[in-house]
């Protein structure tokens, strides 16, 4: 009779069979794959030993998995994986005894799990098996008495919950979740059936199936523990065969001796056998906690003290042997449970407490989290309901210290949905994975780091979770991810392969996130944030050669050393920082890199809170020669040279990191540096044999070395400027000149007297003043040459005066000033200039070009003008003035050096100086003039009620546009928010695309955005033109301008009453009175005082209303505010112009 089994492609396109051969042994079957429409053979395999019927395609429809049976070769049966041609693709082995069997195998609904049932002598199996890197993974098995029959399925949608049923009736649902054991100290222990490989990722990254060593065990591993504090490297696994082991690991700095090696490990003596222990925790080093379960086979309790279910067991540890240092401890340990509590509800997880010793928080189905405290302190031995609760059942939690004023740990809880738990909140709703990072040598927990399943990074400070600033920080997180493009202000990290997730990271100053893609490889990653956060840590701990270390290997700018705590702060600990990084390459390099800008406020602004102000000033800073509080870079520069020739021995290098922080000064201190270069040519030429030669560089490369940090013509120049023509022609040499170039201007000089050269170096160097003091030392016989200077260079007139004695030549000096400031325009300087030298004619001259009568009539009287020539200027001055708008000035000399009484009062009405005018009529008893007043005020009266009244009525119409204007402004915005939430729901994509049409727009806009190249380029001339247009059009009201509301605004303040109109206004009141005509004043008054009130009244509604976006159209009116400002200002210097008889009630 021939057997057959048969299973399906998860599209039902195909379908494989395992089938006998008529011809061939029992034991040799083909496997063959059909097809479903047409029902012909599409593949065959070869003839090969299958054990049974055991087959079963993936769902995917990648693989077929079948087992051979090796009996004959004494080995156990082989999985073998095919494709669908029937080729062999890949097998493993059940690493089992040779009389195990295969009964069943099924694959999960996602593909990647794949589970087996293997029958042994005494007990069946269920083992689940995992591939990464190629390698298959034993991940889990567990273990069902032989005679029970075991059977189980997948849940056919949920690819992590498998189902066991037994003949006797029992079911049993298993929820699987990846548990990823990584230590704090970064070492990874990856489970392998019977095998725990080891690897410490901070010696090296070892991606598995690779390894450092391994650890076997006399059963398949179920759960580890690890504990690695106060020194102890301790080890706890359970195995599938209930038993415990305990080991007591090497310390990782020797772990390097164990590669590639393999150790055993015994199983501890306990009093009774631990059927299952799950959720295996440390309390301390001598006590676990886990979860045991007690089941019934074939109606027998097995299980201490008759107990059966799920109980929480407290087991103490004891260990007969004493630890060796340098071997690994796996034996003499003895297990003994103290202390058990019976569970009615099944247990997530457990986490032990960090801040609290021998204390867990156990958490229930449902997210209920209880307190467990051991058994061995005061009133321990219990659970106790803990403050707060998760939302749901989170498969994954972690107890974290974060320091604070609280001992209390905080609960981190992640739930099969993704969503990230803090304290019974939700901190985010799409979370994949997540880790803690400390920078601290406590272990406080000062970051958290998740990824999403958007497969974007986050790194959160622990202390904004604390203070409830997560959400206004990160945007909560969904919104930042679907806004791939926003790059300016990003808080995220974009993880390159989909999937990947968070294994663990580096501590300290590491800072380093460990991932696993999803084909097994580890990648490890430096986040900006986290590697800025462990050197802000090493320089508020004053590491500052830690702080260098990461700053260079992470390619971190230097200046945030310098920037953190503020420059002049460094200044002070320069000498410190110096001594510690001892390294003349490492400051040499650090020097190079110092800036003006501070990092902190720009370039790492998102990443460092400061702690102090940068603007602190220090004393002790102070006190360096040179020092200077405005210039960052030379102080700094300064500090670390005094400290580099204090800490640091002589030796050629600190010579040329000398020469670096002089030539790297702002402005850089060349002479300083050259000085010091020709001390050691000097030394060099000296010709002795100078015990301290030896700790300088040659001349040669030193001058080398600064002409390559320095431009070797400011070098040449600083060389000319010592007046040391050999150093400047060793500078001109070794920066590769022409000496066609120099030499011949060298050989001049060399051939000048001193004084003449220096004064020649000088004008070459456009150092003026020194080259003025230099010919004025040459004589009488350079004096042309002094004068020509200083007219070229009219900054130097002070110093020429202070350089010259002789009267007749000081004069000289003092009339060439005065020329140079006439000529500039400045009359009033170059006249009183003239009078210093006694030159009257160019001082009268002057003051008439100024406008200054004053003045003019004061020289005329100097010069002894007689009364016809006065009286004749001051005609010509009464003119000039009229000419230049400015009558009041004009009646003056008209009233007193002309005596033109009629002309004066006319200037007086002109400049509307009303009360001087009447006076003046009053004062020479002119009937005529004071009509002519009269009928003159009467005149201005009534334009400028006119004026007053068209002023109102302009002010009430600019008010009632800019009230329209910013309702219609406030609409279009809400409907641009309400459009971009709309947007905001959509996908990336999507929402990209969508909102690109918007992203340059506002209420108003000055043009159009478009694809095109052309819209985009323009012409300079076309760019000018419209410049040009937009200065002549300012001031101007566009309607629907993006400027008019602003526009509308400025031009309520600018039609504000001057002070120069209040002024003529009270005194136009005021002679109307005089003359009688108070209806004409009252009404004046009135109409101006309505005006000056609607003006502040519309300017104070339009302040009121620009910051906010509510509208109210009941209070904010024209009248409302009129009467506010009638009430308020009633009193007040604005109206002081009023008379109050005139005041209305």
């Amino acid at each position: 009779m021939l057997e057959s089994s048969i299973s399906w492609r998860g599209d039902g396109k195909y379908f494989a069979t395992l089938s006998e051969s008529c011809n061939s042994p029992p034991s040799h079957k083909r496997l063959k794959v059909w097809e479903r429409d047409s029902g012909a053979a599409h593949a065959t395999s070869e003839m090969k030993a299958f054990i049974g019927s055991v087959l079963d395609w993936m769902p995917s429809g990648a693989k077929i998995a079948a087992v051979y049976d090796r009996k004959k070769e004494n080995e156990c049966p082989l999985l073998v994986l095919f494709e669908r041609n029937g080729l062999e693709r890949s097998s493993f082995s059940i690493d089992d005894r040779m009389d195990a069997t295969v009964v069943m195998l099924k694959w999960n609904c996602d593909s990647d799990l794949l589970v087996t049932v293997v029958r042994s002598e005494n007990y069946d199996s269920v083992r689940i098996w995992y591939c990464s890197n190629n390698h298959w993974y034993l991940k889990q098995e567990i273990r069902y008495p032989s005679q029970e029959g075991l059977k189980f399925m997948w849940h056919p949608t949920k690819p992590l919950q498998l189902i066991c049923w037994t003949l006797s009736g029992r079911s049993t649902t298993y929820n699987l979740c990846w548990n990823t054991a990584v230590t704090e100290n970064s070492t990874a222990f990856v489970v392998d059936g019977s095998r725990i490989r080891v690897t410490p990722l901070s010696i090296s990254l070892l991606p598995p199936p690779m390894y450092l060593f391994s650890i076997k065990f006399s059963s398949t591993v179920r759960d580890v523990a690890v504990h690695f504090k106060s020194s102890r490297n301790l080890l706890a696994v359970g195995l599938s065969n209930g038993c415990l082991c305990i080991l007591e690991l090497l310390q990782i700095d020797t772990w390097e001796e164990l590669e590639g090696k393999e150790y055993s490990a015994e199983a501890c003596s306990s009093e009774t056998l631990f059927r299952s222990l799950l959720h295996l925790i440390w309390l301390d080093s001598h006590t676990l906690l886990s979860v045991s379960h007690y089941g019934v086979i074939n109606g027998k309790y097995h299980g201490q003290n008759g107990l059966s279910g799920y109980h929480l067991e407290e087991i103490e540890l004891v260990c007969s042997e004493d630890h060796v240092p340098s071997l690994m401890t796996c034996s003499g340990w003895h297990a003994k449970a103290i202390h058990g509590i019976p569970l009615q509800r099944p247990v997530i997880s457990i986490a032990s407490d960090p801040a609290k010793q021998s204390s867990a928080v156990i958490q229930f189905d449902g997210g209920n989290l209880f307190k467990y405290t051991s058994k061995s302190c005061i009133q321990g031995g219990a659970m106790k309901r803990c403050d707060f609760n998760f939302l749901s059942s989170c498969l994954w939690m972690s107890l974290v210290p974060i320091g604070g004023t609280s001992s209390e740990s905080l609960p981190f809880g992640l739930d099969d949905m993704g969503r990230l738990q803090v304290s019974g909140k939700i901190l985010c709703n799409n979370c994949s994975s997540f880790s803690f990072y400390s920078n601290r040598g406590d272990q406080v927990i000062t970051h958290l780091i998740f990824a999403t399943k958007q497969d974007l990074l986050f790194v959160v400070d622990t202390s904004d979770i604390l203070h409830g600033d997560v959400e206004s920080k990160y945007d909560s997180f969904i919104q930042v991810g679907n806004k791939r493009r926003d790059r300016g202000n990003r808080k995220y990290i974009n993880i390159w392969e989909r999937g990947a997730k968070i294994i663990g990271v580096l501590h300290g100053d590491e800072a380093a996130v460990l991932l696993q893609t999803t084909r097994g490889n580890l990648e490890c990653i430096y986040p900006r944030k986290l590697v800025l956060a462990s050197i802000v840590n090493a320089l508020a701990e004053q590491r500052f050669k830690d702080a260098l270390y990461m700053v260079r290997r992470h390619r971190i700018d230097f200046n945030v050393i310098i920037d953190y705590c503020g420059w002049q702060t460094f200044v002070q600990h320069a000498p410190e920082f110096v001594k510690e990084v001892n390294n003349l390459n490492h400051l040499t390099e650090f020097i190079c890199a110092i800036k003006k800008e501070n990092v902190t406020e720009r370039l790492y602004e998102n990443y460092i809170a400061l702690p102090y102000t940068n603007e602190t000033k220090d004393e002790e800073a102070r006190e360096l020669k040179g020092f200077d509080p405005d210039n960052k870079v030379s102080s700094v520069l300064l500090a670390i040279r005094t400290a580099i020739q204090g800490q640091l021995a002589e030796s050629p290098a600190r010579e040329l990191c000398i020469l670096t922080t002089l030539a790297r000064s702002d402005p850089p201190a060349l002479e300083e540096a050259l000085e010091r270069i020709k001390v050691i040519r000097e030394m060099e030429l000296s010709g002795f044999d100078d015990p301290r030669r030896i700790n300088f560089p040659s001349a040669e490369e030193a001058l080398k070395h600064l002409l390559w940090l320095s431009d070797s013509e400011a070098v040449f120049e600083a060389a000319l400027g010592l007046y040391d023509l050999n150093l400047a022609a060793m500078v001109a040499l070794n920066s590769q000149k022409d000496p066609k170039e120099f030499l011949p201007f060298l050989q001049e000089l060399q051939r000048m007297p001193d004084v003449m050269m220096h004064y020649t170096i000088d004008l070459k160097l456009k150092r003026h003043e020194n080259a003025l003091k230099h010919i004025a030392s040459a004589g009488d016989a350079h004096y042309v040459d002094f004068m020509n200077l200083i007219k070229k260079n009219p900054q130097l007139f002070p110093l020429g005066l202070l350089l010259t004695t002789d009267p007749n030549k000081r004069n000289q000096v003092l009339e060439a000033w005065g020329d140079h400031l006439n000529d500039l325009k400045c009359f009033e300087h170059a006249a009183t200039t003239y009078l210093c030298c006694s030159n009257l004619e160019k001082a009268l001259k002057a003051y008439r070009s100024s406008g200054s009568w004053s003045g003019v009539l004061a020289v005329a009287g100097l010069l002894k003008l007689g009364k016809d020539e006065t009286v004749q200027l001051a005609h010509e001055l009464c003119e000039e003035l009229q000419a230049l708008g400015k009558p009041g000035e004009a009646a003056k000399i008209a009233l007193e050096y002309c005596a033109d009484v009629k002309s004066g009062v006319g200037l007086l009405i002109t400049a509307r100086e009303w009360e001087d005018a009447l006076r003046i009529s009053f004062l020479h008893r002119r009937d005529d003039l004071i009509s002519e007043i009269r009928n003159a005020s009467l005149e201005c009266g009534g334009s400028l009620i006119s004026e007053y009244e068209e002023g109102l009525e302009k002010v009430g119409k600019y008010l009632t546009r800019y009230l329209a204007v910013r309702q219609r402004r406030l609409l279009l915005a809400a409907k641009l928010r309400s459009d971009e939430r709309s947007m905001a729901d959509l996908d990336d994509d999507t929402a990209s695309e969508a909102s690109s049409n918007f992203s340059g727009m506002s209420a108003y806009t000055r043009g159009t955005r478009t694809g095109s190249a052309a819209s985009i380029v323009s012409s300079t001339a076309g760019s000018k033109a419209r410049e040009s247009r937009r200065q002549r059009n300012r001031g101007k009201i566009r309607p629907g301008s993006p400027d008019e509301e602003m526009a509308l605004v400025e031009h309520l303040k600018g039609m504000s009453l001057t002070n120069g109109a209040m002024c003529e206004l009270r005194s136009l009141l005021i002679c109307l009175v005089m003359l009688g005509k108070q209806e004409i004043a009252r009404k004046l008054q009135r109409t101006g005082e309505n005006f000056q009130l609607s003006q502040i009244a519309a300017v104070k509604l339009a302040e009121d209303t620009m910051p906010t976006d509510v509208m109210d159209e009941r209070e904010q009116t024209l009248e409302r505010y009129f009467h506010k400002a009638r009430v308020e200002l009633q009193n007040s210097e604005a109206f002081s112009w009023r008379c109050k008889v005139f005041v209305s009630p």
